[in-house]
This record gives structure tokens, sequence and C-alpha cells, in this order.
């Protein structure tokens, strides 16, 4: 079985049609820490699948989204985050999100 590695996903999309369908896709895969910044625990297929979800919504001149490893989510769990006030709920060691 593949090991699930945490990511932050980021996204900056120039178009509202566009932007909620970026929204459902990483939704569906992840946790929201902030408006367009999801924490999404993938094996590599997963992380595969949502780029190419995304390759066919983003406008490759327009629109822009990030993949941030932050390794291992069940050697991460949350030690890589560092809040101020509300702090969001994080998966441990890396729960499995079912989709």
């Amino acid at each position: 079985m593949s090991k699930r590695r945490r990511y932050v996903v980021a996204y900056d999309i120039c178009d509202d049609y566009r932007l909620r369908r970026v929204h459902d896709a990483v939704v569906a895969r992840g946790d929201r820490l902030q408006y367009s910044v999801y924490v999404c625990d993938l094996t590599f297929q997963e992380k595969l699948a949502l780029q190419h979800d995304l390759r066919k919504v983003i406008n490759q001149g327009q629109d822009r989204v990030a993949f941030i490893d932050l390794g291992l989510s069940n050697e991460g769990g949350t030690s890589s985050f560092e809040f101020m006030g509300v702090h969001p709920h994080l998966r441990q060691d890396g729960e499995p999100t079912i989709i």
C-alpha cells in the first residue's frame, strides 16, 4: 500500500466558475486551513488523480495551484503547523479521506 504524504494545497483562480470547481475537487480530499488553502493527506495515486482533475478545470495561463509536500503524514502529524488564533482540526497520523 502506498504511504500517504501530507500536502498543503493552495490555489488562486481568476474565474468564479473555475474557482468553484477547483474548490469542490480539493475540499473532497482535504481539510480547509484558510480560504483557498487546504491540507491533504494523499497517496501518490490520489495526488496524481487530483492534479489530473485540476488540469481539466484550470486555465493554465491565468490560474495557479501549489502543492507543498510536508512529508509522510504519519510522521509530520500536526507538528509542521503553528497557528495563532483559532486552530483548525487537522487529521492525525494519515487518517484516510473517503471519497
